[in-house]
């Protein structure tokens, strides 16, 4: 079956993405396809001072104020802050870690348990027609934060996309962000 689209073979690209990446590595000291961390300090739990999302779940934040929708031992759920629909979640875990194979097994065990209540919130909060759910692992992959691994959970519904979307590349979301966090904050189950 067929997707639709032609495709152009361009081997010579291949040596030039490679450059590129390397480039990237070597300008940030990182290579393990994440973001750098040897020069910034640590907020304790793994966590990282110039990461957002270490930031964002550090303990002591308000979760009202940071959008955190739950909070367990190794992993948080914590409202998307640009969302693509309201309600949509993110799941990741408190340590600042970029791989899902570098993911502790009590972390891997707690990130996807986490993951399905984060299904079952969103279902109860907004009953969609559908849900996306997916992780873009590094940057090539579309990880607007490469060195801090994350899950997407958001409702979908027929048609949730307009012209607006098309014509003019905005989203019009019709729940501002505390309202969705009250509503996903009550859906969540204790259980689980």
């Amino acid at each position: 079956m067929s997707d639709g689209l032609g495709r152009l073979w361009a081997g010579w690209r291949g040596a030039y993405v490679a450059g590129v990446t390397d480039a990237e590595r070597a300008e940030t000291g990182d290579d393990s396809h994440g973001a750098a961390t040897e020069d910034l300090p640590e907020l304790g739990l793994g966590q990282v001072a110039g990461c957002v999302m270490c930031r964002v779940t550090a303990p002591g934040i308000d979760d009202a104020t940071a959008n955190v929708v739950w909070r367990g031992r190794r992993c948080v759920a914590v409202l998307n802050a640009y969302p693509y629909s309201s309600g949509h979640l993110m799941v990741l875990p408190t340590r600042h870690v970029a791989d899902l194979e570098a993911l502790e097994p009590d972390e891997h065990a707690e990130l996807w348990a986490t993951v399905g209540r984060a299904v079952v919130a969103v279902k109860v909060a907004y009953r969609p027609d559908g849900l996306n759910l997916g992780a873009n692992l590094g940057r090539a992959a579309g990880a607007g934060i490469p060195g801090h691994l994350h899950l997407h959970v958001l409702p979908r519904w027929e048609g949730d996309t307009n012209f607006t979307t098309a014509v003019s590349g905005t989203r019009v979301l019709p729940e501002a962000l505390p309202d969705s966090w009250a509503k996903l904050r009550a859906a969540w189950p204790t259980t689980g």
